[in-house]
């Protein structure tokens, strides 16, 4: 996801866009990425924050949430 401090204009168009489409009561969009990682049970929690934070994303204008889902 963009971090709080970067303007998001796609997010910005969006929330524009929904109460002209008859969506009400939505204040604030953020559009982000979302990648998902099928692993096996040896690949840690602290790897998967490696590669998401080197390779996935940009940390400098970015955040990002690591979350493991059972299948």
């Amino acid at each position: 996801m963009p971090k709080p401090e970067i303007l998001d204009p796609q997010g910005q168009a969006v929330a524009r866009a929904l109460p002209r489409l008859g969506f009400a009561g939505v204040s604030d969009v953020r559009q982000g990425k979302h990648f998902e990682l099928e692993v096996d049970d040896s690949v840690d929690d602290e790897t998967l924050a490696k590669i998401a934070e080197g390779f996935l994303s940009n940390p400098v204008i970015e955040d990002f949430v690591v979350r493991r889902v059972d299948s």
